[in-house]
C-alpha cells in the first residue's frame, strides 16, 4: 500500500469560538481561548540591570512592535499589544528581589559545575524565601538572568574560574567526602573519631551532598527546586530583554521584537493560569499519553515519565520509578508489565483529581516503542471499556525525504522545495511518514534549515485508523504554550516529555512529593 494524504494545517480555537491556523492570527483576532480580566500577581528576580531591563520589556509587552522589514511580517507577524492579543494589560511585578550582580559573577565562575549551579540557584531562591511577606501569593516568578551565568551554569560550560573558585574544593577533598557519604550510608560514622573538627567536616559533608544531589545545569535546578515552593519560573536572559528592532543586532538568537514578545507573552500567559488556544479536533473522552526515559549520569537507571493532554488542552504529569529499564543491547527502553501497570494507574488517577471525566480512548505515544508484555501491564491499568492504543512515534531520519513537483520553467531547478507540511505518506495500514515539518501555506515558505526529516507512525498494538491517528499528532504539535508558533517538528507528548525527565532525574535531590503534576513547572 502507498497512499498519500494531505492533512492541511489543524485548526486552533480562540476567544468567542472562532478558529483559526496561526496562533498569531487567532490571538490578534479572537483573543485567548480562556479570558481573564487581569493577570495574577508577578514577582521578578535579578540584578539590578536586570530589573530595570524588565521593566522596559513590560512597557514593550503593553505597546505594538513590528519588524522593521515589512517583507518580514509573513514570518515574524506584527505584535499588537498584550492587551489587544490577550485582554488585559500586563502588569508590572508587585515585588522586584535584586541579587547583587559581583556576588552573581563570582558564583557562576566557580569552578566545581555542582557547586557552581547550586550557589547561583541559591542566589535566586534565596530572594524567593522573602514571599510569605507578600499579602497574596504570587502566580509566577520571573528570573532574569545574566548571559554570563546563562553560559556559564551548563554542564559542560567552559568557565574563567574566579577567585573565589580558588576556595573550591580539591580533587581529594571532593574524594573524602565521597567515600564519608558512602561510609554513614552504610552505617559506618567511627571514621570520624579521630577528627578534631568533627562538626566542620559534618558540615562539609552536607553540604557537599546537598549540591551534588542538584542538576549541574542552572535552569533545570531552579525549576525542580522552585516547585517546592509551588511557583511556576520563566527564566529569560538579560540580552533577550533588550529592546532592539533589528534581526539578530550582533546578539546571539534575538529575533525580532515582535517575535520575542509573541513567546513570551503567550509563554507567560499561560504559566499564569489560562490556555491561549485550545484544540477544536480533538475528541472528547480520547487522550494522549506520551512517554519518555531519561537515563542517569552513570547508564545504569531510567526514569520514565508520563504526559497526558487532554481534549481540553490540559497537561498533566506523572513521574514513574528509577529502575533499569534501558537495553544496551536493543537501544530501548522498556517497562516490566507491573511496572508499565503502576505508571498508568497513577497518570489515571492523577487525571481524575483533576477533570474526572469518562475515558473511551487513550493513545500511548513512545520513541522507544512499547512491547508486547509492556503493553499488557498498560492494558490492564485501563478502566473496562476504554480501548488503548501503543503508537511508536520517532523522527525517522534514515529513511525517505520527499521534494513537491513543480512547473518550473527551467526543468533543472522543478521539485527543488521540500513538501508541504502535513503531507501523510500510508505505507501500510499501520505505518506511515508524517511531514510534520516542510513548506507552510500560511508562511508562503519553508522556515528549515534541511531538507524535512518526517516522523515515522507505527500502531504497535490496539486498533487505529492510521490517518486519524495522524491528524492528532499532527495536532499535538501544535500545542507548545511555551512559544507562539504555527507548528512544531514533533507532537507535545514526546517532545515536551522529555523535559520532565530532564528536571526531575537530574535533580535526584527534590523528593518526590515535591513534585507537581501541571505541565506549566516544567516548561
Amino acid at each position: 500500500m502507498n497512499k498519500f494524504h494531505y492533512l492541511g494545517e489543524p485548526l486552533l480555537l480562540f476567544g468567542h469560538d472562532q478558529m483559526a491556523e496561526d496562533p498569531h492570527d487567532g490571538l490578534a483576532l479572537f483573543g485567548p481561548a480562556e479570558a481573564r480580566t487581569q493577570i495574577p500577581d508577578t514577582v521578578v528576580v535579578g540584578t539590578k540591570e536586570g530589573i530595570e531591563l524588565w521593566s522596559e520589556w513590560c512597557e514593550a509587552l503593553n505597546a505594538p512592535a513590528s519588524c522593521v522589514d515589512p517583507q518580514k511580517h509573513r514570518a515574524w507577524p506584527p505584535y499588537p499589544g498584550f492587551d489587544v492579543a490577550f485582554g488585559p494589560k500586563w502588569p508590572n511585578p508587585v515585588r522586584s528581589f535584586a541579587i547583587d550582580a559581583v556576588a552573581l559573577s563570582d558564583a557562576s565562575r566557580i569552578a566545581d559545575k555542582f557547586d557552581r549551579a547550586f550557589a547561583v540557584a541559591n542566589l535566586y531562591v534565596n530572594e524567593m524565601g522573602r514571599l510569605a511577606k507578600l499579602d497574596s501569593r504570587p502566580a509566577l516568578a520571573i528570573c532574569v538572568v545574566p548571559d554570563e551565568v546563562a553560559e556559564n551554569c551548563r554542564p559542560n560550560a567552559s568557565v574563567a574560574v574566579s577567585k573565589q573558585s580558588e576556595l573550591s574544593r580539591s580533587k581529594d577533598e571532593k574524594t573524602f567526602l565521597t567515600k564519608a557519604i558512602a561510609d554513614r550510608d552504610a552505617g559506618q560514622t567511627r571514621m570520624f573519631d579521630d577528627e578534631p573538627d568533627v562538626a566542620e567536616i559534618i558540615g562539609d559533608i552536607e553540604e557537599f551532598e546537598e549540591s551534588h544531589s542538584m542538576s549541574p545545569d542552572f535552569r533545570r535546578q531552579l525549576k525542580a527546586r522552585m516547585m517546592e515552593a509551588e511557583l511556576p519560573v520563566q527564566i529569560i536572559r538579560e540580552s533577550t530583554l533588550r529592546i532592539t528592532e533589528q534581526v539578530r543586532q550582533g546578539l546571539k538568537g534575538a529575533n525580532p521584537l515582535s517575535d520575542r514578545l509573541w513567546n513570551f507573552a503567550t509563554a507567560v500567559y499561560y504559566k499564569c493560569g489560562s490556555k491561549p488556544w485550545k484544540t477544536p479536533w480533538a475528541r472528547e473522552g480520547v487522550c494522549y499519553v506520551g512517554l519518555a526515559y531519561k537515563r542517569t549520569d552513570t547508564g545504569q537507571n531510567a526514569c520514565c515519565a508520563a504526559q497526558m493532554f487532554l481534549d481540553s488542552g490540559d497537561g498533566v504529569v506523572f513521574i514513574g520509578e528509577f529502575g533499569p529499564w534501558y537495553s544496551a543491547e536493543r537501544k530501548e527502553f522498556h517497562l516490566p508489565p507491573e511496572k508499565a501497570e503502576a505508571l498508568l494507574r497513577g497518570v489515571l488517577a492523577t487525571y481524575r483529581e483533576q477533570d474526572g471525566r469518562p475515558l473511551k480512548e487513550i493513545f500511548l505515544h513512545a520513541r522507544s516503542g512499547i512491547d508486547a508484555e509492556e503493553y499488557e501491564g498498560f492494558k490492564r491499568a485501563c478502566p473496562p471499556g476504554v480501548d488503548l492504543v501503543a503508537i511508536r512515534v520517532n523522527q525517522e531520519r534514515n529513511t525517505y525525504r520527499l521534494y513537491r513537483h513543480d512547473n518550473n520553467p527551467d526543468t533543472a531547478k522543478r521539485g527543488q522545495h521540500p513538501v508541504l507540511r502535513g503531507v501523510l505518506w500510508e505505507r501500510t495500514s499501520r505505518y506511515g511518514l508524517l511531514f510534520t515539518n516542510g513548506f507552510k501555506p500560511r508562511l508562503g515558505t519553508y522556515d528549515g534549515f534541511e531538507v524535512p526529516v518526517p516522523l515515522s507512525i507505527t500502531i504497535q498494538h490496539g486498533e487505529g485508523d492510521l490517518v486519524q491517528i495522524a491528524k492528532d499528532v499532527l495536532g499535538l504539535t501544535k500545542l507548545n504554550y511555551n512559544a507562539c508558533v504555527l507548528g512544531e517538528g514533533q507532537p507535545i507528548t514526546v517532545k515536551y516529555s522529555d523535559r520532565v525527565g530532564e528536571i526531575l532525574l537530574a535533580n535526584p535531590g527534590l523528593p518526590p512529593e515535591k513534585w507537581r503534576a501541571n505541565f506549566k513547572y516544567y516548561v
